[in-house]
């Protein structure tokens, strides 16, 4: 058989061998959050290409280069989301939750799309967890936000796990820095990559951002931007690292962390794996406190951070860190003949409404066919109907990694079947006593 097509270069099929892992995370992932206080919001794939524009910076590679942007029929420019902090500004402004109670915190699980060279840990289509903050200027919110993902991590027992942190200040503050910045790269243009002499005029902060080795190389000795931070910031950045201390949390401070997007101020900061290679920058976030206003709304201090769940899964892996395996089916029915079918349809429904997992033949195997598949699926129970059983009301119930066998009537099934997962929870944690 010859395929039509393929998946889009850059994109991937998550199959049921691997969804499983993928709901585990984006389940944990909410529930931490919801702990924090975070509740969900769910916003469009796709915005006005102005608002990127606007919000993310028109002077960034995200914009300039990576963005999916197409027209609709009345030739307005849409573009699929980069990110996840733009429309969810658009939104609270647009529905007024702005307005509620502050601080509001919202959180999200979205796809977004960056038309970037694929590689490992990086997709034209990937997937983050992000939460936003509203409403707080206090360096307190800054930990707070920090320690969500961090208590992720540590949940999931992840280790080699750097957190560093930065403050790139206030648009005063940065102004003076990015003037000793400029001064400081024409000086040593002629080491810059091409398109960081673009970068040059118009952001030379990205240039800090460049994976170029000759970039990285000249950037060493660049001015620090915490030496060009006002005392508000200044003091604002110790108050951050206080809070951090206070809770436990471990960090680093690199001056050298700027983030890839415009609408940043004062803090920022990133969690870092050893385990990724060149794609090693696990979750980003910091503050903006600039960006509602910059999109209409009034003056209101904002922050949050994006977390890379293909990236977090690729750590988890490479730390051998396993993610349990989703319940295997409890009970299969095997079936002989047309009217033990039909009871085998009757009996695996009404243990499914009662929260068990049991299946029966739907495409017609042979009786040893359908034992067959049961040992596939890793069914822990099976039995077989036939013309006695029906009649009789009862079946012989075996358990398929044991072999013993017994003799059950129908209205009994679902307690065997919990009898059954008891004692294989009871194996588990090697208590014999254990009930509910």
């Amino acid at each position: 058989m010859k395929l039509l097509t393929k998946a889009p270069r850059g994109t991937q099929d998550i199959l049921p061998k691997d969804s499983y892992k993928w709901q585990f995370i984006e389940n944990l992932v909410l529930e931490a959050a919801g702990m924090f206080g975070f509740r969900e919001i769910r916003v469009p794939t796709f915005e006005h290409t102005e608002l990127f524009q606007r919000s993310v910076g028109d002077t960034t590679d995200v914009v300039q280069k990576e963005m999916f942007t197409f027209e609709d029929r009345g030739g307005r420019s849409l573009s699929l989301r980069p990110e996840g902090t733009a429309g969810t500004v658009r939104s609270v402004l647009e529905t007024g939750i702005i307005n509620d109670a502050l601080p509001l915190k919202l959180c999200y699980i979205l796809s977004c799309f960056r038309n970037e060279r694929p590689q490992a840990g990086r997709f034209k289509e990937f997937h983050q967890f992000g939460i936003e903050m509203f409403g707080s200027a206090l360096p307190s919110a800054d930990a707070e936000v920090i320690s969500v993902a961090y208590e992720i991590f540590d949940t999931l027992g992840i280790k080699n796990l750097e957190l560093q942190i930065n403050s790139i200040g206030c648009p005063e503050c940065r102004k003076k820095y990015q003037e000793a910045l400029k001064q400081y790269f024409y000086e040593n243009i002629d080491q810059l990559c091409d398109t960081c002499k673009e970068r040059l005029e118009k952001n030379p902060m990205r240039i800090l951002d460049c994976k170029v080795e000759s970039c990285k190389e000249i950037t060493k000795n660049a001015p620090k931007v915490l030496d060009y931070i006002c005392e508000d910031c200044a003091e604002h950045f110790q108050q951050v690292q206080q809070s951090l201390t206070a809770m436990g949390i471990p960090f680093t401070v690199n001056p050298n962390i700027v983030r890839g997007l415009d609408y940043y101020s004062r803090t920022v900061f990133e969690f870092v794996s050893n385990d990724l290679g060149a794609q090693s920058t696990v979750c980003g976030g910091g503050r903006y406190d600039t960006l509602v206003e910059t999109m209409g709304g009034k003056p209101t201090p904002a922050l949050g951070f994006g977390m890379g769940l293909e990236r977090l899964l690729m750590v988890l892996e490479a730390q051998g860190i396993e993610i349990p395996e989703p319940n295997t089916c409890d009970l299969f029915i095997a079936t002989i003949g047309q009217a033990a079918q039909l009871k085998a349809t009757q009996l695996v429904y009404l243990l499914r409404k009662e929260g068990f997992y049991a299946e029966t033949d739907t495409v017609g195997r042979s009786l040893k066919a359908q034992m067959k598949y049961a040992d596939k699926i890793g069914a822990k129970l099976s039995c077989v109907l036939g013309d006695d059983e029906i009649q009789s009301c009862s079946a012989k119930v075996k358990d398929m990694e044991d072999g013993s066998v017994q003799q059950v009537e129908f209205k009994d099934l679902p307690n065997v079947v919990y009898e059954k997962q008891l004692k294989d929870l009871s194996d588990q944690i090697g208590d014999e006593d254990i009930s509910f």
